[in-house]
């Protein structure tokens, strides 16, 4: 049973309504819910809970319909994608000498939900590359992209760390028409992937692609997820808008609500951004134009994506503008750490071919009002807005200014696998997520972006869902009532309210109540109009085949009455032997009703190993590399999950 109350939600017939191009409420920043033209009515499933259940997915998956995909070399499509979420077993590696999969991969427990998210820039250019009797399937420059995986990625991605893409004319022709025609194929495949594995009640799987945004090799990519199969009928990608505002005009323009059509984006690794990730890029500097930008941001991309592969965006410490201790959860698999000098990969190609090289850099903060580069390659400066906690204090700021909150994003987590398994978040068992780590030599060595042994499993993203379909999960992200986890289906709970009873958590209907009484996690509480101090309701379940839990933390954010940035972590629940559960109800003391601030939870389970120290086991002690020993990387994590914030918004 997910939650004390879960059996008394009545089973009601309701609307399963396309809802949202989502006007937001201006005295919460929140999208509202609207009914579309387009209304079904059903049945409800026969799990229907109206407090929610906790469902587990994983919304950014790469299949060999991606152009840097490890599932190139296993052929992996985005059928095996949803074959390995449901739990059966998909060729893997290794591969043997006629290149074919002689391994198998299969995930310890199926998922509830999926987006299988390949990348939208260069469906038609893969496509036409890899299509024997293609018009460019025998040309020198789709020879040289098939001749080796990493080398036919540059080749293509060159064209997409610029500010301004272009399609690769060689390639593609001097209109880009050719690509263009091509790709509409494999999207046609990724469509129809997705809806035949989509099984109502039981499984679902969204249309999705991913928007791959990389200028100055800096991260500024999104995934695109459809509330249901009407689409657009091709991705709109970097090439097409170059920036996030055009991305939602674009979507705009081709997906319309009166057409049945609605869509969510959701950026990923702010970690990598150096910067580019701040609101406002490339817009006039006027309240009017910040202001609009800001409501379409709340209306199209409610949520992020905290963790995944390439490392984690909740927290970086040593950042001038943020008051607040250290916090040393935040260097669990960071990429990032502020003033550490480390080597990163350099690429350079030239002629078709690719060379591999190195570099050092020291990890600063950037200098105000610029943005830096490199962030992909775990270079570059860092900016309050390239992690979670500092960005959401920028967004409170931004709020004070011009009236709403540009960066109000609640929180998921993903694998961002390459090799078409989702899910595959296991440390004990994991088999990589990239090109170059089909092997536990491989993955012990350092990657050519932030891969190898400075990357992880990845982690899940969960939702409070009244029942496990399309228009419920993407409702649920549309409200924020959503969470992420490192990779342990640990089940998380946050309200916020002002009259929250200090016994609630021994109530049976705790949840019943707590919805009654306050708002969850992902909303906005609302002054009150009397002297009270807020409570909050925090609760987690362990992974029913995972750790018991350590602790509960409470990270909360705020603005002083001069402006200035600050955060605390606040233990509200401690238990050092581990829990099956853990549950607490705290009232903030110090709370100030003139200041803005935001509350988010972190469960937090003991330490336990780190995937690379089991890779080093299945390695001869005479054939380890040096890592296996040598202390660098530590050889514990601690496994968290953490939920969408709930804000207030200050008085004074």
């Amino acid at each position: 049973m997910f939650e004390k109350s879960h059996w008394l939600a009545p089973l009601l017939l309701v609307a399963a309504c396309s809802a949202p191009q989502n006007p937001v409420d201006e005295a919460t920043d929140t999208p509202t819910t609207e009914t579309s033209a387009v209304q079904v009515q059903s049945e409800p499933c026969a799990n229907y809970s109206e407090n929610g259940t906790a469902l587990f997915g994983d919304l950014h998956v790469h299949t060999s319909y991606s152009f840097d995909a490890a599932a190139n070399s296993t052929g992996a499509t985005p059928e095996d994608a949803h074959r390995y979420a449901r739990g059966e077993a998909i060729p893997f590696f290794p591969i043997n000498e006629k290149g074919i999969p002689v391994g198998t991969a299969k995930i310890d427990r199926p998922l509830d939900f999926l987006a299988v998210t390949d990348h939208g820039e260069f469906l038609g250019e893969r496509a036409l590359c890899r299509t024997t009797g293609s018009p460019m399937h025998d040309t020198p420059f789709c020879q040289n992209y098939r001749a080796n995986e990493r080398q036919g990625m540059m080749m293509l991605a060159t064209s997409i760390t610029t500010e301004t893409p272009e399609r690769i004319k060689e390639l593609c022709g001097a209109d880009g028409a050719l690509c263009r025609e091509f790709a509409r194929s494999p999207w046609q495949d990724i469509q129809d992937a997705a809806n035949t594995a989509n099984e109502p009640c039981e499984f679902t799987s969204f249309v999705a692609y991913e928007y791959t945004g990389t200028p100055g090799t800096s991260n500024y990519h999104r995934n695109v997820i459809f509330r249901n199969d009407k689409v657009p009928a091709l991705p709109v990608s970097y090439i097409d808008a170059p920036i996030d505002s055009k991305l939602w005009a674009g979507l705009d323009a081709v997906c319309k609500i009166e057409d049945g059509c609605d869509y969510l984006t959701i950026p990923h690794n702010s970690n990598l951004a150096n910067g580019r990730m701040a609101p406002y890029m490339q817009l006039e500097d006027t309240s009017e134009a910040k202001r609009k930008y800001a409501e379409t941001r709340l209306r199209r991309e409610p949520i992020m994506e905290i963790f995944q592969h390439k490392g984690g965006s909740e927290c970086i410490n040593g950042l001038s503008s943020i008051f607040g201790a250290p916090d040393e959860l935040c260097n669990v698999e960071a990429v990032r750490r502020m003033g550490e000098k480390k080597a990163y990969a350099t690429r350079n190609l030239q002629g078709g071919n690719l060379s591999v090289g190195q570099a050092f850099a020291v990890t600063s903060e950037c200098e105000p009002g610029t943005t830096g580069a490199n962030g992909m390659l775990g270079a570059g400066c860092v900016h309050p807005t390239d992690f979670q906690r500092s960005a959401l204090l920028i967004g409170l700021k931004e709020e004070q200014a011009i009236g709403f909150n540009p960066i109000k994003l609640g929180i998921i987590a993903a694998t961002d696998t390459h090799a078409a398994t989702p899910g595959a978040v296991k440390e004990s068992i994991w088999t990589g997520a990239v090109t170059g780590e089909a092997t536990p030599a491989q993955r012990l060595q350092p990657g050519l972006l932030t891969s190898g042994i400075d990357g992880n499993p990845g982690g899940l993203a969960g939702v409070w869902a009244k029942e496990n379909t399309r228009d419920a999960i993407f409702d649920a992200m549309i409200r924020r009532e959503v969470f992420g986890t490192s990779g342990p289906r640990i089940r998380v709970r946050l309200f916020a309210g002002w009259s929250m009873d200090k016994n609630l958590c021994d109530n049976a209907d705790m949840v019943s109540i707590a919805y009654a009484n306050g708002v969850p996690m992902g909303g906005d509480l609302m002054p009150s109009s009397t002297d009270r101090k807020p409570g909050f309701l925090a609760y987690a379940v362990k992974d029913p085949m995972g750790q018991k839990l350590q602790a509960l933390h409470l990270i909360k954010g705020w603005l002083d009455a001069k402006g200035r940035l600050h955060n605390e972590v606040i233990t509200i629940a401690n238990d050092s032997l581990g829990a099956n559960s853990l549950c607490a109800v705290y009232t903030d003391a110090t709370f100030d009703p003139a200041q803005s601030a935001y509350y988010y939870l972190r469960v937090v389970e003991p330490a336990t190993s780190r995937w690379h120290t089991y890779d080093c086991a299945k390695i001869p002690e005479a054939d380890r590399p040096e890592v296996c020993s040598n202390g660098t990387y530590p050889e514990t994590i601690q496994e968290m999950a953490w939920t969408s914030p709930i804000w207030y918004r200050g008085d004074g």
